[in-house]
C-alpha cells in the first residue's frame, strides 16, 4: 500500500512471471476524503487476507467549524484496511479512536512467528494493539534520569528497527534525544501479557534504522554522517534495570534510566554526509593551488566546519627511511599462482636493494637480483622466474636460483625496456629495439628481427598478457619527434609498424592498460560489457592523454586530454578492485580508474610522489608502494567514486554565516541554536537542580543526595551523541568563533548573553579607522519564531587584533528590529535591520545611523554591492536594485524584480546581472535591461526614480528574468569562482540536504545546440526513474528557462549501447564524440 498525506491510497499486487520476473498490478484504490494520514504499516497476518494499519485523522468537521472548537476534540484513528484477495477489493476492515496522538506503527510479526497485531508509538508512551479478545497493552517511554530538558515536554519514539528470528523477534526504538530501547513481547498462547523495555544504548538521532542480519545496525542519521555498528551484546545479562507494563505506576509517572557510553554497540564504520550545508565558501586558504571548499555543516552540538579537497583520501600503511634517495620502485611475486607479492626492488643511482615482504620489511641478500648497477625495470616471467633489466644486459632468474644473462652488444646500453610476464622489449642507444619472448621451456629468446627507429626512444609501453593468449600484441613506442608509435609483436609480422599518432609535445611515459569491462550477472540476466585497451600517453608538459587502442587493427583514435601538473607526467600500472588502474604523477598525483562503469581521473590527496608500483600484502591486498625523496611509502586508497576528501573540525551550536579574513586566512564563524542553553545557563540549571536534590531528600538521605548531586554536578557526556538539553521556546544561545580552517584549531570565542541570537555578521574597514578591521555582528533578542516576536535587536562591534586572531569589543548598537544583512560599502556598514536599508558610519559609543530607505517590503535576507549600486534580496519580493546618490545622501530603489520569490541566496555575477536562489529549489538569473542603466546613471537629482514610481509601490523600472532552473533543493550558497587552476569561473550551489553542484556558461552557440539536443533526445530515450516527466520537473515553479540539465546529458554514458547509438544517429554524432564533448565540458570546470 501506498499513501499520500491526504486522501489517496493504493494498493499494488506483486506477482512473477514463468521467467520469475517482478510483474506488478493496476492499482486498486482505498481513498477516503478529508483524511490524514500520518503512517501506514504491513501487519502480519500469516496466510490471511493483506491487512494494513494506518493512523488516520477526519478533518471534515475541524474544517467546516470556523471557531476552532471542533478541531481540539478531533481524535486520532487506527483504521485496518484488508485486500479482499477473492474479489480482488480493498475494504476498511475496522477503525477505532486513540486517546493520545501517536507519530507511528510499528508491525509485530505474526503467524507461526508471533503474535501479530502493531506497536502504536505515541507521545510518553507505547501501546500494544490487536484484534479480538486481546486487551491493550501500553508502557510509558522511559526518561533520563536529571534530565535539563523542560519536564513539562513529551518523549516520543522517531524511529524503529525489527529483528526476527525463528525462535524471538525483538524491536529496538529510539527517541528523540537518541536513546535506544530494546522493546521485547511476553505472550501466552498467541496473546500478549506484558510490553518490556530496557535502555540499549545511545546513538545520533536518526532518521531510520535497519538492523542486518550479520549482526549489525546501520544508522541513517537525522542530520551529519551515518554509522555502522555491531551488536557485540543483545543486553539480556547485564545489570540494565528492565522496565515493564505490568509495574504499577501513577497515571502520568514514568520510569527513569541513566544514560551511558556505548556497551552493547561498538561503532565500525562512518559514512560521511554534508546534510546540512548552512553555508559554503570557496577559497584557497591552505594554498595548495586547487581552491577548497569551507562547509558549514550539521546542527547543534554535531555541527562542523568542513573543509573539501578534490582528491581520494589516502591511507598511510608505513614510512620508512632510505639510505639515499631512489629513482624507482617495483614489487614482484615468486609465483604466477601467489596472491601476495614476494620482493619489492629499490633501485639507485649505482645500486639495487631488495626487501622482502612479510611480517616485516627486510633486505635480502640471495633473490638473484644484481645489486652493485640500478635496474630499469623488473617483473615476474613464466609462471616462477623473474627478470631484472639493467643498462648492461638482461638477468633472467630462475626460481631455483640458476641465472641466464643477456649482455648488450658492444658500448651499447639499454635506455628504456617494457616487460610483461611473457615478453621483454629493450632500446638500446641509437634507437634500435630488441624482442625477446618467452618459450614454452620458460627460456627467453631473442627474435632475430630488429628495428632501428627514426628517433631516439624516450618511453615504452607494454599490456599484460591476456588471459589464454600467449603474448600481448602491441608495443607502444615513444619518440624524440613527438610521436607515438604502435609496433606489432606477433610473429607474423614481428615489430613491422602498425599506426601512429602526433604528439603535441614530447612524450613522458607510456601505459596500455584494458579498463571499462564488467562482469555478466547470471542471476539478473545483465551482460557484461565488453573491456577495451587503452593507451595513456604522459607528456612532459604536465599533460596525460587517454586513447582508445583498437584490439585488432592497433588503430590510435578518440583522445582525450586532462592537464594534470607542470612537472612531466610519469605513469604506473596498478590493481584497484580487481581491475587494472593507471597512477599519473606529475606535480600532483593522480589516478586513472573505473568504478561503477564509469572513468574517473582523480587527484590523490597526497604529498608528491616520484616513482610507484602496485603493492599486495595480507594486510594490504590492493596497496600502492612509492618513493618520495628518501622514504619508502606503503600506501592505500579506500573511499574510490568519491570526488571529495573531507576534514572536519566540530563546532558548538547550528553555524548560520561566516566571512574570511584573508590577512590571516581565518575564519570568523556565528553559531546560534534556539531551544538551547548557554553554557552559564546550562551550569546554573544544573547547579540549581543540584540543589533541589539535596533539598528533596530525607534527613537520613541527606549524605547519599549530597553523593549524588555531586556526581550528576561532574558527569559530562559529549553532546555531539546524548544531544543537547531542550531549552524551550524562544530560547537561543549563540557564540562568534575565530577558527582557523587548516589545523582547526579555535583562536578565540566570544559566548553572546542567554537568548541573543546571531544572525548576521560582515566585515568593515570604516573610512574614519582606515588601519582597523571592524567585525560587525547583529543579534535578536528574545526572538520567538512563531509567531513572531522579538524584544530588540543589537550590532556588536568588534575590533580584529593580534593579525585577526582575537576579536575586541568596541560597542554595541540598539536598534528595534532583527539586523538579517550586513555588507561594507564605501568605508562604512550598509545593513538591513528588518525592512530598512540603512547607512552606519562607526561612532565612539555606538554606530550612527547616517541614510534609510524604507522602500524594501518585508525583510532584508541579503546585501550585494558593486561600485554605487546595491543589490538587495527580500525575504518574499524577490530582488531590488538600489542606487546611492552620495550628494543627497539617499538610497534610491531603481529596478526590481517582476515575480515574488522567496530569497535564500543571491551572487552578483556582473555588473547589471545577479543570480537568485529561492526557498522552493529555483536557481534564477536576472539582468537589467541595457536602457536601466543609462536611465538612472543619467539622472543626477534621482528624482525621476523617486517620483516615477510603478504601480503597487514597485520601482518604475523591471528587471528580465535570463534563465530559471528548479533544482529540487532549498540552495543555502551560491558564489561565483573557479574549482580547479586555469579553469573558466562558474556558478557553484550548495543544498540543505548536502549536495554541491554547479552552473556553468556556455562559451559558444554551437555548444548550446548540441546539448539542447541531447537534452532532447535523453528526456525521451532515457526518462526518470520514478517516472516523472522531467521537463515538467525542472520547471516546477517557474518554465525552465536557457539551462541544459547536465545530470540528465549525463547520464547518456550509462544507457544501453544500441539507445546511446539511436541517440547519436539523430545527433547525427559518434559515440565517442558525445561522450568525448560531455567529459571535456566537465573538466574545463570542475573534477
Amino acid at each position: 500500500m501506498t499513501g499520500a498525506v491526504e486522501k489517496q491510497k493504493l494498493v499494488y499486487i506483486l506477482n512473477r512471471d514463468a521467467q520469475a520476473r517482478l510483474t506488478i498490478s493496476s492499482p486498486l484504490e482505498a481513498h477516503k476524503s478529508n483524511t490524514l494520514v500520518y503512517h501506514m504499516v504491513g501487519v502480519d497476518v500469516g496466510f490471511e487476507n493483506p491487512t494494513f494499519a494506518c493512523l488516520e485523522i477526519d478533518y471534515e468537521e475541524a474544517d467546516n467549524d470556523p471557531t476552532g472548537e471542533s478541531a481540539l476534540q478531533t481524535h486520532q484513528m487506527l483504521t485496518y484496511y484488508e485486500l479482499d484477495l477473492g474479489l480482488n477489493h480493498v475494504v476498511r476492515k475496522y477503525s477505532e479512536q486513540l486517546e493520545e496522538h501517536a507519530n507511528s506503527l510499528i508491525a509485530v510479526p505474526g503467524g507461526s512467528d508471533g503474535p501479530s497485531g502493531c506497536l502504536i508509538c505515541s507521545e510518553n508512551y507505547i501501546t500494544y494493539k490487536n484484534f479480538g479478545d486481546q486487551p491493550d497493552i501500553r508502557c510509558p517511554i522511559p526518561r533520563r534520569r536529571n534530565d535539563l530538558d523542560d519536564p513539562e515536554r513529551g518523549m516520543i519514539f522517531v524511529c524503529h528497527a525489527s529483528h526476527k528470528t525463528k525462535s524471538m523477534f525483538f524491536f529496538l526504538a529510539q527517541t528523540e534525544q537518541g536513546d535506544i530501547f530494546k522493546i521485547t513481547l511476553e505472550t501466552d498462547e498467541d496473546m500478549v501479557t506484558e510490553i518490556r523495555l530496557k535502555y540499549f544504548d545511545t546513538v545520533p538521532v536518526a532518521n531510520s534504522m535497519c538492523v542486518l542480519k550479520t549482526g549489525f545496525l546501520f544508522v541513517a542519521s537525522e542530520f551529519g554522517n551515518h554509522f555502522l555498528y555491531q551488536i557485540a551484546h543483545l543486553g539480556d545479562d547485564d545489570d540494565e534495570p528492565e522496565f515493564s507494563s505490568a509495574m504499577p505506576l501513577e497515571e502520568g509517572d514514568t520510569f527513569f534510566f541513566s544514560p551511558r557510553p556505548l556497551k552493547n554497540l561498538v561503532m565500525v564504520d562512518e559514512m560521511d554526509s554534508l546534510s546540512p550545508i548552512m553555508s559554503c565558501q570557496i577559497a584557497d586558504l591552505a594554498n595548495e593551488d586547487t581552491p577548497q571548499l569551507y562547509t558549514l555543516c550539521g546542527r547543534g552540538p554535531r555541527s562542523s566546519l568542513r573543509v573539501l579537497r578534490h582528491g581520494l583520501e589516502v591511507s598511510e600503511m608505513a614510512v620508512s627511511e632510505l639510505p639515499g634517495n631512489p629513482n624507482a620502485v617495483w614489487t614482484v611475486k615468486k609465483n604466477i599462482e601467489d596472491e601476495y607479492d614476494a620482493y619489492i626492488i629499490v633501485s639507485f643511482v649505482n645500486a639495487t636493494l631488495v626487501l622482502s615482504i612479510g611480517e616485516t620489511v627486510e633486505e635480502v641478500t640471495d633473490s638473484g637480483f644484481l645489486g652493485t648497477t640500478p635496474t630499469l625495470s623488473c617483473s615476474q616471467l613464466g609462471d616462477d622466474a623473474l627478470v631484472q633489466i639493467y643498462p648492461d644486459g638482461i638477468r633472467h632468474i630462475r626460481a631455483d636460483k640458476r641465472v641466464n644473462e643477456w649482455k648488450t652488444p658492444g658500448k651499447k646500453t639499454i635506455v628504456k625496456c617494457a616487460v610483461n610476464q611473457r615478453q621483454v622489449v629493450i632500446a638500446l642507444t641509437g634507437g634500435e629495439l630488441v624482442y625477446f619472448e618467452m618459450d614454452p621451456t620458460g627460456q627467453l629468446n631473442e627474435y632475430t628481427e630488429k628495428k632501428e627507429m627514426s628517433a631516439d626512444v624516450v618511453c615504452m609501453g607494454l599490456g599484460r598478457v591476456p588471459s589464454g593468449e600467449q603474448r600481448s600484441r602491441f608495443l607502444a613506442v615513444g619518440l624524440a619527434d613527438n610521436t607515438v608509435r604502435i609496433i606489432s609483436l606477433d610473429p607474423s609480422d614481428c615489430l613491422s609498424p602498425l599506426s601512429m599518432q602526433a604528439l603535441p609535445a614530447p612524450p613522458e611515459a607510456l601505459c596500455i592498460v584494458e579498463m571499462g569491462g564488467t562482469e555478466s550477472f547470471e542471476e539478473t540476466g545483465e551482460g557484461g560489457s565488453q573491456s577495451g585497451l587503452f593507451l595513456n600517453i604522459g607528456l612532459q608538459n604536465g599533460v596525460l592523454l587517454r586513447t582508445v587502442l583498437d584490439t585488432v587493427t592497433g588503430d590510435l583514435s578518440d583522445t582525450r586530454t586532462r592537464y594534470l601538473g607542470s612537472r612531466p607526467v610519469k605513469l604506473f600500472r596498478i590493481t584497484m578492485q580487481g581491475s587494472e588502474a593507471v597512477l599519473a604523477m606529475s606535480s600532483r598525483s593522480w589516478l586513472s580508474y573505473t568504478y561503477q562503469n564509469r572513468f574517473h581521473l582523480t587527484p590523490l590527496s597526497y604529498e608528491t610522489l616520484e616513482y610507484a608500483s602496485g603493492f599486495a600484502s595480507e594486510q594490504c591486498p590492493e596497496g600502492i608502494v612509492a618513493i618520495s625523496t628518501n622514504t619508502l611509502r606503503i600506501l592505500a586508497l579506500e573511499k574510490l567514486g568519491a570526488v571529495f576528501n573531507q576534514v572536519s573540525w566540530p563546532l558548538q551550536y547550528t553555524p548560520r554565516k561566516f566571512v574570511i579574513h584573508h590577512e590571516s586566512n581565518n575564519l570568523i564563524v556565528i553559531e546560534t541554536d534556539h531551544n538551547a542553553y548557554t553554557e552559564v545557563t546550562k551550569q546554573q540549571r544544573k547547579q540549581q537542580m543540584a540543589e533541589e536534590m539535596i533539598e528533596a531528600a530525607q534527613e537520613e538521605e541527606q549524605q547519599l543526595a549530597a553523593k549524588m548531586a555531586a556526581a550528576f554536578l561532574s558527569e559530562d557526556l559529549p553532546e555531539a551523541t546524548f544531544g543537547a538539553a531542550k531549552a524551550g521556546t524562544g530560547m537561543w544561545a549563540s557564540v562568534i568563533r575565530i577558527i582557523n580552517p587548516v589545523s582547526g584549531v579555535t583562536l578565540d570565542k566570544v559566548a553572546l548573553d542567554q537568548n541573543e541570537a546571531a544572525h548576521s555578521i560582515a566585515l568593515v574597514k570604516f573610512s574614519c579607522a582606515v588601519d582597523d578591521i571592524h567585525v560587525l555582528v547583529g543579534t535578536a533578542k528574545d526572538l520567538v519564531l512563531n509567531p513572531r516576536s522579538l524584544s530588540g535587536g543589537f550590532i556588536y562591534c568588534y575590533k580584529l587584533i593580534n593579525n585577526g586572531e582575537d576579536l575586541e569589543f568596541v560597542h554595541k548598537t540598539v536598534v528595534d528590529e532583527l539586523p538579517g544583512a550586513i555588507a561594507a560599502f564605501q568605508g562604512r556598514a550598509l545593513i538591513g535591520v528588518g525592512r530598512y536599508l540603512r547607512i552606519y558610519d562607526l561612532g565612539k559609543k555606538k554606530l550612527l545611523r547616517k541614510c534609510e530607505n524604507k522602500r524594501i517590503p518585508n525583510f532584508i535576507m541579503s546585501i550585494l554591492t558593486l561600485g554605487h549600486r546595491i543589490v538587495v534580496s527580500d525575504i518574499q519580493e524577490s530582488i531590488n536594485f538600489v542606487r546611492y546618490k552620495r550628494q543627497e545622501n539617499q538610497l534610491i530603489v531603481f529596478a526590481d524584480d517582476t515575480t515574488p520569490r522567496w530569497v535564500t541566496s543571491s551572487c552578483l555575477l556582473d555588473y547589471d546581472t545577479v543570480a537568485t536562489a529561492d526557498k522552493f529549489g529555483n536557481v534564477t538569473v536576472i539582468r537589467l535591461p541595457p536602457d536601466v542603466c543609462d536611465e538612472v546613471d543619467e539622472d543626477p537629482t534621482g528624482n525621476k526614480a523617486l517620483w516615477d514610481r510603478g504601480l503597487l509601490n514597485g520601482a518604475s523600472q523591471k528587471a528580465d528574468v535570463i534563465s530559471n532552473f528548479h533544482i529540487g533543493e532549498v540552495v543555502t550558497s551560491l558564489q561565483k569562482a573557479t574549482l580547479i587552476p586555469g579553469g573558466s569561473e562558474s556558478l557553484v550551489y550548495t543544498t540543505l540536504s548536502g549536495s554541491i553542484g554547479m552552473l556553468v556558461p556556455f562559451t559558444s552557440h554551437e555548444d548550446h545546440d548540441f546539448f539542447q539536443h541531447l537534452e532532447m533526445y535523453m528526456r525521451s530515450e532515457h526518462p526518470p526513474l520514478c517516472g516523472r516527466d522531467h521537463l515538467s520537473f525542472r520547471s516546477y515553479y517557474f518554465p525552465v528557462k536557457n539551462v541544459i540539465d547536465g545530470d540528465l546529458c549525463e547520464m547518456f554514458n550509462s544507457m544501453d549501447v544500441l539507445k546511446q547509438k539511436g541517440v547519436c544517429d539523430d545527433l547525427d554524432r559518434t559515440t565517442s564524440e558525445v561522450s568525448k564533448k560531455l567529459e571535456d565540458t566537465r573538466t574545463r570546470y570542475a573534477f
